[in-house]
């Protein structure tokens, strides 16, 4: 059995840990993570559901009444990322798509990663993704790494797939990372950075993308359809919140003193440490 213990992206001294999204039709997009995506339901009441693999939550989706959509424009999610344990897991994914007519957004290698694009009944982004080893990456003198956006041959990729029925994404899925559309990028950096303590690994035009331990992108920022988005409004749909999960509890407890120096509240709570980034999407930190 596949587990996520050995996971690199895990490992490192802080990960991501779970995201919750509001939605307006719970049942639609509830049915397309376990339908098309892969999902199982973990808990389930009237206002809302968690969805994970194997026991391990990584999805929680709740509804409630006078919500309104979010525009495309609005700060918040990008996409949510689940990383599958291998290429063969994503070559298996991807032809349960074709069969089932699934429409992709996109495809891509990103030289650390093969990534496939697409989004949920109401626009929500997704990405499924496999990583290279690390000792496949190339890192820079800085400790930046490479990363690209080049063409994922996905005919060569689906034909790779093992010859076996697709049963749902398999153990040791994980939520690799989650990408957020922002409103500033310097603001973004001085949150992520200087606040939470990620590292700087990669930068797009448009984009940075933050990361502990050397991996290429826990938490990724773009302004690509949200330049100067102003915080969030309440009840609307989208990314409420996510969890950051610290390895290294050093780590926590400087981004708490970070948070703490800037005026940034904090409330503690039984699941960790909740504050809310300059767009109003809401962060837990735990160890």
């Amino acid at each position: 059995m596949t587990s996520t213990a050995d996971v690199f992206a895990l490992t490192r001294p802080a990960h991501v840990d779970r995201a919750h999204l509001v939605v307006d039709d719970l049942r639609a997009v509830s049915d397309f993570y376990q339908n098309v995506v892969g999902l199982s339901v973990l808990e389930k009441a009237a206002s809302g559901e968690v969805l994970g693999v194997a026991g391990l939550p990584l999805l929680s989706l709740t509804t409630e009444r006078g919500i309104t959509r979010a525009p495309r424009t609005a700060a918040g999610l990008f996409h949510t990322a689940f990383l599958v344990p291998d290429r063969a897991a994503l070559a298996l994914w991807l032809a349960h798509a074709a069969e089932a007519g699934v429409r992709l957004d996109g495809a891509s290698d990103h030289l650390v990663s093969e990534a496939l694009y697409l989004s949920d009944p109401e626009g929500n982004g997704i990405e499924i993704y496999r990583d290279r080893r690390p000792d496949e990456w190339t890192y820079h003198p800085d400790g930046t790494v490479a990363m690209a956006t080049e063409r994922l041959n996905l005919q060569a990729l689906v034909a790779s797939a093992p010859q076996t029925q697709w049963g749902g994404m398999p153990d040791g899925t994980a939520l690799g990372h989650i990408h957020l559309q922002v409103g500033d990028l310097p603001q973004a950096d001085a949150f992520y950075r200087d606040v939470l303590g990620l590292k700087i690994m990669a930068r797009y035009p448009g984009a940075s993308f933050f990361a502990t331990g050397d991996y290429h992108h826990h938490i990724a920022a773009n302004i690509w359809n949200s330049r100067g988005a102003l915080k969030r409004q309440d009840k609307m749909t989208g990314l409420s919140d996510y969890k950051v999960h610290f390895n290294d509890t050093g780590a926590l407890d400087r981004a708490l003193a970070a948070a703490d120096a800037q005026e940034i509240p904090v409330t503690k709570g039984t699941e960790g440490f909740s504050l809310l980034d300059p767009w109003g999407i809401g962060l837990t930190l735990s160890a």
